[in-house]
């Protein structure tokens, strides 16, 4: 499926501009619902109650723009199906988060509904023969897929929990991993990426703080599938199989990392990882001293330069693959270390 820049852009801009309008209109829906974030938990550090569906406006312009795209410029049952098997488990994740939107499940039913789209994604992709980096065993291959999808979903509903945070940050994977997608020459996944981006873009607008509309689950899960799904099928042009495997984790280090800094200091304290808490990356930035916004600004600069570190993965020899994904290593540990050890609440 050969794709001009130009017609990248279009994508762009057309998605940016479809969630940028449905946005609002969701807003409008879900205040005339009473669908909102009320403020009545301890962990919540909103003041006032704010309208969830954001993520609906994302999962329907995500989609819709890919599938039109598919049947105006490329139509094949082969390009079909093809984006079915990446955007079919994330409508379905984003549908179980739309209910977790709206009744509160609790959290086993999630994690079941995550685990069983991991299993169908980690089914697509290797019978597709899709997964980037196959290890020659089956049972791996399923078993890497299944926790990496699982992973990224929680890791990105985790990291929904400042104004702007989340969707600025997967704007910013999603643009570098367009980005490494052209260069490799995989134009379905930059495809795909792009129109992420402008989704997350598009949606930004109205989340950004104040935010006046939050993405929810819906968007959270639905977003997580997708960037897990793109990454694990993402073949860098890097040449060692380390700096292979490093780029998806380098892609989206910082929703990991505050995964990791809030399930250990929850463990830490001897509470349950899946209970809500203010002891995330975003809360530690703002105990700190900075605003909401600076906060969200420097989560966002920190995507950046994990980003730009997965970019230049790909443009250095065999040599400096290994000492700058060694780099990486050590920074994201340092950033671990020093988010770990302020304080948790």
């Amino acid at each position: 499926m050969a794709i001009s820049n130009t017609e990248f852009f279009l994508l762009f801009v057309i998605t940016y501009a479809v969630v940028g309008v449905l946005t609002p209109a969701m807003r409008k829906i879900a205040i005339a619902n009473q669908i909102l974030d009320v403020p009545t938990s301890s962990h919540k550090s909103h003041t006032k109650a704010v309208p969830y569906l954001g993520g609906v406006a994302i999962l329907i312009g995500v989609t819709l723009v890919s599938y039109l795209a598919i049947a105006f410029f490329s139509f094949t049952v082969n390009n079909f199906l093809l984006a079915t098997s990446v955007l079919g488990p994330a409508l379905v994740m984003g549908l179980i988060g739309l209910w977790d939107d709206l009744k509160n499940l609790p959290p086993l039913p999630r994690f079941i509904g995550q685990t069983v789209a991991g299993l169908v994604v980690a089914a697509a992709l290797i019978l597709g023969s899709n997964v980037a980096n196959p290890t020659g065993s089956t049972f791996t291959d399923i078993l890497i897929t299944v926790i990496w999808v699982v992973g990224i979903c929680n890791s990105i509903n985790f990291f929904d929990n400042l104004d702007g945070g989340a969707a600025g940050t997967a704007a910013i994977s999603a643009i570098f991993l367009t980005y490494l997608a052209i260069n490799s020459g995989q134009s379905f996944i930059a495809a795909l990426a792009v129109v992420v981006a402008g989704a997350t873009l598009g949606f930004l607008i109205w989340n950004r703080t104040p935010a006046r509309i939050y993405m929810g689950d819906a968007g959270a899960l639905f977003l997580g599938i997708l960037l897990a799904t793109l990454t694990i099928r993402l073949n860098p042009d890097t040449q060692t199989i380390l700096a292979s495997f490093a780029t998806p984790i380098l892609l989206l280090a910082v929703p990991i990392l505050d995964t990791c800094v809030a399930v250990f200091s929850r463990l830490r304290r001897r509470v349950s990882p899946f209970q809500g808490g203010k002891d995330h990356l975003s809360h530690r930035l703002i105990r700190a001293g900075l605003s909401r916004k600076l906060a969200a600004i420097s989560l966002w600069s920190l995507s950046a330069l994990f980003g730009l570190l997965a970019v230049i993965l790909t443009a250095v020899n065999k040599n400096l693959e290994v000492y700058l994904v060694s780099v990486s290593f050590l920074l994201w540990l340092t950033l671990f270390i020093s988010f770990f050890r302020t304080k948790d609440q």
